[in-house]
């Protein structure tokens, strides 16, 4: 009965939220060329993808010079003259400003500069389980979308804390775009980490759509790769993510852009997790072998947030078969796996691929991201129908009283009445809100038991090993450790502490103790033969 009344009142308020997503709704309101004379049929000579989005979209009107400049030279010569497109959010905002505004309202819910790895963070024990990773330097938890490359370049493990705050700490909660906010001091700090790489903030910023090849492959006409120099990257990145990466500029169609993300849908249409009756809502185009779009016919949020809220591989590693380096050259270093917790191990061991040794044991370990899209797929929510702009961008009213999808993204168990009760009627918000916090208190608890486990683990390898144990012994327990580093921090990096699957949260964190368990058990029963063999005094 729960099942149903949560698909039915999703299936109202997703109805209710999809007719206020601005994107498919509120045409512009700028002063668009006539379409008689603003030169489009010229445009569509060469781009008959564009025309197909446009014609008949509630952008029809809008003329092409509205967001690309220095036509004529182009039209003149289209080889030697590249159009200027505008992609930051500033111009979709002269129109959708309430959506703009909301995206740039600084929540102060979210603390800046919280590490994961503190007592009360959500891994106290991250230093010791992550040993050799340059995660342990600082790994903080997210803010809001207005500052996810500032954040990102502002953190010590990133090229050394040369980036900072031109404020200093009054600067924090500063928004706009990045070399506004930040200074290159061009120094390395000390106690840092040389971290960072092209492929990573490409989820974070839209302002390299047109420069940057479909997985970020080596193009003359494309100016970065995924080898290229990380500062200079940064330094050329002036926008966190903008609305071109979910609602197409052209015709206001539900999208994504995210190449790594298309690359997995298409090699698994059928099942991978956005899937329904094994089809995806997602028609492909390509651009000239350069660059992919994924449109939807309905707006998928699930789809949308998944362009960034996935566990992905970014970085360079090694092999599982040979030790041998993956370097940025390699695909393998833009993948999305959309797999959860359960499946990842294996799925990076048939990649051929993981991401560091630990300090202690030398187990082969992955450094997940953050995994949400994953967690909540095959949740009771996530079954009956419930997308994630519906608890996270929830309804507000502008100054004239009218409707408009927030686009500051909160944390609905600090607004249970906007997020949870549209589904929920019956509910109080201190009813929802005591539910919410037993299930995290659950997983939380559950979390702090695998570190502990792992912990000993680490222990008692160190140990067995001073101890002379046989090293077919200390190989069976570095997998195990490899199997109970998988299933427990993935959960330090997926951001919902459980509340988005709770049951897969359980299940992976009590197998994560079991496997801690197995090796400490493994490990003891070896020392207890080897003192047995020890001759006696």
């Amino acid at each position: 009965m729960l099942k149903k009344n949560l698909a039915v009142t999703a299936a109202i308020a997703g109805a209710i939220t999809l007719l206020s997503i601005p994107a498919l709704t509120t045409a512009a309101k700028s002063k668009p060329v006539q379409v008689a004379n603003d030169g489009r049929a010229k445009c569509y000579d060469c781009h008959d993808e564009v025309k197909a989005l446009k014609e008949g979209s509630k952008h029809a009107k809008l003329s092409c010079k509205v967001c690309h400049d220095k036509l004529d030279a182009h039209m003149s010569d289209p080889e030697k003259n590249k159009p200027v497109t505008v992609i930051d959010q500033a111009l979709c905002g002269k129109c959708h400003k309430a959506q703009y505004d909301s995206f740039f309202e600084v929540n102060y819910e979210a603390a800046a500069r919280k590490e994961k790895g503190t007592p009360t963070g959500r891994s106290p024990m991250q230093d010791k389980l992550l040993a050799g990773h340059g995660f342990t330097i600082e790994h903080d938890e997210p803010r809001g979308h207005a500052f996810m490359v500032i954040d990102q370049f502002a953190v010590d493990r990133f090229q050394g804390g040369r980036f900072q705050f031109k404020k200093g700490w009054q600067g924090v909660t500063s928004t706009g775009k990045t070399w506004d906010v930040l200074t290159d001091t061009g120094k390395k700090l000390p106690e840092t980490a040389m971290a960072g790489n092209p492929t990573c903030i490409q989820c974070k910023t839209s302002d390299h759509l047109l420069k940057w090849k479909f997985m970020g492959d080596k193009d003359p006409k494309a100016k970065w790769d995924r080898t290229s120099n990380i500062v200079d990257v940064a330094k050329d990145t002036n926008n966190p993510l903008g609305c071109v990466h979910c609602h197409d500029p052209h015709g206001t169609q539900p999208r994504v852009v995210r190449d790594a993300l298309i690359q997995a849908i298409e090699k698994d249409p059928k099942g991978n997790i956005f899937a329904k009756n094994g089809a995806t809502d997602l028609k492909v185009i390509d651009f000239r072998g350069f660059r992919k779009i994924g449109i939807m016919q309905k707006t998928d949020s699930r789809m949308m947030c998944a362009q960034c809220h996935v566990e992905y591989n970014c970085n360079a590693g090694t092999q599982w078969s040979d030790g041998k380096p993956v370097k940025y050259e390699d695909l393998r270093t833009n993948h999305f796996p959309l797999k959860n917790s359960l499946q990842l191990l294996k799925h990076y061991q048939d990649l051929d691929f993981f991401d560091f040794k630990h300090a202690i044991t030398g187990a082969r370990l992955i450094k997940f991201q953050h995994p949400e899209t994953e967690t909540y797929a095959g949740s009771v929510h996530d079954k009956a129908g419930v997308q994630c702009h519906q608890c996270h961008m929830p309804q507000k009213k502008d100054k004239n009283g009218k409707k408009f999808s927030s686009h500051g993204v909160i944390r609905p168990k600090n607004h249970v009445k906007e997020a949870c009760l549209g589904c929920h009627p019956k509910d109080s918000v201190a009813k929802k809100s005591y539910e919410i916090d037993a299930a995290q208190n659950y997983v939380k608890g559950k979390m702090r038991k695998a570190e502990y486990w792992l912990g000993q683990l680490i222990d008692t390898y160190a140990a067995a090993q001073r101890m002379g144990v046989a090293p077919t012994v200390l190989d069976t327990a570095r997998a195990k450790h490899e199997e109970a580093h998988v299933l427990w921090e993935y959960w330090t990096a997926e951001n919902s502490d459980g509340f988005h699957n709770p049951d897969l949260a359980r299940e992976s964190l009590t197998g994560s103790i079991a496997a801690s368990k197995a090796g400490v058990k493994l490990l003891n029963d070896a020392m207890t033969v080897a003192k047995k063999d020890e001759p006696k005094k």
